[in-house]
């Protein structure tokens, strides 16, 4: 199992972590002060505050919770979570310097392969999975929850695969080996595809 996971080749499309700093955060001097920082308590309880490198948006909260999101690894969600404390801190706002980030959910994607000008049978392969649900007339992927470790896939017909729930990079790559596994199990060719089968050629181009 472990081997048929590493062969997915995933990419990380968001992460999200939080921080709790253990204080009282002073919102309206936040926004205030801080350039790219939006406070309108009236429709949002906390300071939406966008951080351009590395790109992502941050969440503050009274309470000294702050979320991040949007951020496209754990190492870059942690960067920009220390830099958001930090920038904190350069406006004379005591801030603790030692703080616990912890990853909440990661986003991702991943591929097999279909032939050309084919796609996957959605509607067979709900058919005969359990802890699956198909509604093509509400969503076109299908939804396949893996319980351990606890993470749930959207798998479209073209082949395309989203990960949501992880909360690190080794839950995927199993949780993936588990789905590969039930859709062998029921004659479903589940074999990863490499980006460069995938990706435009565009982007292929620009890559290179």
């Amino acid at each position: 199992m472990g081997s048929a996971a590493s062969e997915f080749q995933v990419k990380v499309e968001n992460v999200v972590a939080f921080t709790s700093l253990g204080k009282k955060v002073p919102l309206l001097e936040i926004s205030n002060k801080l350039e790219d920082a939006e406070y309108a308590p009236e429709s949002f309880p906390g300071v939406v505050y966008r951080v351009k490198d590395p790109r992502a948006a941050t969440l503050i909260f009274s309470s000294g919770k702050i979320v991040c999101t949007g951020a496209k690894s754990i190492d870059k969600a942690k960067e920009a979570m220390v830099k958001v404390v930090g920038d904190i801190r350069k406006l004379g706002i005591r801030m603790p310097t030692k703080f616990t980030i912890t990853v909440e959910n990661i986003v991702a994607s991943t591929q097999i392969e279909v032939a050309k000008n084919q796609k996957l049978n959605l509607e067979e392969i709900s058919f005969s999975l359990e802890n699956v649900e198909y509604e093509p007339e509400q969503f076109p992927g299908l939804v396949c929850r893996i319980s351990e470790p606890r993470v749930a896939f959207l798998v479209f017909g073209s082949g395309k695969i989203i990960c949501t729930g992880a909360r690190n990079i080794q839950d995927i790559h199993v949780a993936l080996g588990k789905l590969r596994q039930r859709l062998e199990a029921i004659g479903v060719k589940a074999r990863p595809a490499k980006w460069l089968d995938v990706l435009p050629k565009k982007a292929n181009k620009e890559g290179s």
